[in-house]
Order: C-alpha cells, then structure tokens, then sequence
C-alpha cells in the first residue's frame, strides 16, 4: 500500500498540501484525516466563495479537474457543489464520500486531530467576505491555530487590519527586489515555491525575522536542502 515518504529529521514543521494529496483526493475530507493521522504539523486547504456567500474547500475556480460537472465555484450555491459527485486519485467515481468539504468541516478537522490550519484565500475576498471567514473560525476556536496564505498581498493586509498578530504569509512564486521589503512593512511572512528560494535570499529573510514556508516539496533532496537553507515550514503532497 503507497504510504508517505517519511523525513530523517523533525527540525522543519511539515505541512499536507490539500491534505495529503498524494494519497487521497486533494482537499477532501479523507485527505484532511489522512494528514489528521500522521505527523504533519498542519493541513493546507484553498477556500472559495460560493455564489450564495457561503466557503468550500476547492483549489480550481471551476470543479471539472476534480469532478463529474465542470462548474464554476463563485458562481454555483453551496447545495450544488456539495451534491458533485468527485473523482478519486484514479480518475474513477463512485465514493459517496468524495464530496467538496466546508469551511467549517475542514476546521473542524483540524481541531480535532491538533493540526494547524493553513488556509488559502483563494483569488481576492471582499472585506466583509474575509470578515465572515473570521468569524466562522472564531466560533470554533481556531484563530491561533490558524495561518492564512493567500497570492493576494491585499487579502492579507484586511487580516492583518483586523488582527494585527495574525499569522499571515504571503503566497508567490519568484523573489522580486521588493519582496523583503514588503514582507517586513506589514509583518507578513512568505510562501514561496521552493524553486524560487536560494540559501541567500533564505539567510536575508531570516535575518529579517521572516519565517519561510516553502511549496510545493516532494521529493526527499529537495526537502533535504530546503532543511539546509533554514525554511521553518515545508509543504508537501507526499513527504511527512
């Protein structure tokens, strides 16, 4: 049976990409428990809006990758969305509990297996969007456990507006000149994809006081010299 590539060391905080993904269907609830059952240090999810204002978890603005239906996100109720029939990590359907979670359960995975929740806002939130996500956290009494990550510098600048010490990272795929710079204005941290990071943009950032999550890692090696660049966070489909 295929099972997670386990690490030698336990220096760097590992992270499940949408779950363990490279086991179960990328943010499903069955990725969620799997990561809730090993050693992962936290779960990673994307949330979007759905058209009657309510959060489910799904990486695409459309369903068709994950799905019988290709719909689009933003613009179908949560009732409809959560009645897809979704396809396993095969391609094959016929799972009854292949459904596209809420935000609320995705929480709640998290809190009951201690897992930190690092939660992707996906494209951009309206403040009073952002507000309504808050919320719901709150009321399961996740907040501290949570880390939000979005490409959107804006999303995380409304977090950081209503919670100061929130702990936010900046999501991003290369390193331009300004990035440090802006990382430190607004006491965010970073999310990089791991190609983009080198052990002297690392040494910067750390001198800095900015953590350093790196995506997306599944290959030993590559975790082996993200460790020796000093990251704080790895995120993986399949390393734990």
């Amino acid at each position: 049976m295929k099972d997670t590539l386990r690490r030698n060391s336990s220096s760097v905080r590992m992270i499940a990409h949408r779950g363990v993904s490279g086991l179960e269907l990328e943010n499903t609830a069955s990725a969620f428990v799997a990561a809730g059952n090993r050693s992962y240090y936290g779960i990673e999810t994307d949330v979007h809006r759905t058209l009657d204002g309510r959060f489910i978890t799904i990486h695409d603005n459309t369903t068709g990758r994950v799905a019988l239906d290709n719909l689009s996100v933003e613009n179908t109720t949560y009732d409809t969305l959560r009645r897809l029939r979704l396809r396993d990590i095969d391609g094959k359907a016929g799972r009854e509990d292949l459904i596209l979670p809420s935000l609320e359960e995705y929480t709640g995975i998290c809190k009951k297996y201690g897992k930190v929740s690092v939660l992707e806002l996906k494209n951009h939130f309206a403040p009073e969007d952002i507000d309504a996500i808050l919320e719901s956290i709150q009321q399961q009494q996740w907040l501290e456990n949570t880390i939000f990550i979005s490409f959107d510098l804006p999303n995380l600048l409304c977090i950081r507006d209503r919670l100061p010490h929130q702990r936010a990272q900046f999501l991003i795929s290369s390193f331009p000149d300004w990035l440090p710079d802006t990382l430190q204005k607004y006491s965010l941290d970073l999310d990089i994809h791991f190609r983009a990071l080198t052990e002297q943009r690392a040494r910067l950032l750390r001198n800095a006081g900015v953590e350093i999550n790196v995506w997306t890692v599944d290959t030993l090696e590559d975790a082996m010299r993200m460790e020796e660049y000093g990251v704080d966070y790895t995120t993986s489909n399949i390393l734990e």
